[in-house]
């Protein structure tokens, strides 16, 4: 057979059959078993197989499954509570709670703008793991917003 790449299926196929007519390609093995006469057997009689015995292994090989089995959904279970257990609290999106995180309370109209950066730093939701973006993007709105309207007030009093 050639070593062309591009060849087509037919050609290929063609290559093949002169292949096995040299024989190039060694013949399957072949095992000599008479389908016929372990039918013949089995129909006369002569190999039983007690119904007990059959259903009495199969009880046994069940319950070592079941126990292997309970086995694996403790263990699974026991590793979805650790995973649990580890998984940390998520930030809140209280705005009493964001404004103290911000520090709003004790701001400055010039630290405004340092504080929107820093909290965008920590909070962004690009910047979060993303089964959290949604809670982020909600902090973010919530701080945007407490910050502008700081903004706002520190504007009317120097006015």
């Amino acid at each position: 057979m050639g070593t062309e790449i591009n060849r087509d299926f037919a050609s290929l196929l063609d290559d093949l059959f002169v292949a096995s007519e040299r024989e190039e390609i060694a013949p399957a093995p072949t095992i000599a078993f008479d389908y016929l006469a372990v039918v013949e057997e089995l129909h006369s009689g002569r190999i039983r197989v007690a119904g007990e015995t059959v259903a009495a292994e199969y009880r046994e090989a069940a319950a070592s499954l079941e126990d292997e089995i309970v086995s694996l959904l403790d263990m699974v279970e026991t590793e979805v509570e650790i995973e649990a257990a580890e998984e940390p609290e998520q930030p809140s999106i209280d705005p009493d709670a964001i404004a103290a995180e911000l520090g709003l309370a004790e701001a400055k109209p010039a630290d405004l703008a340092k504080m929107r950066r820093i909290f965008a730093l920590a909070n962004h939701p690009d910047r979060v793991a993303p089964h959290l973006r949604q809670r982020a993007m909600v902090r973010m709105q919530l701080a945007n917003m407490m910050i502008d309207d700081a903004k706002r007030r520190a504007a009317k009093k120097g006015s």
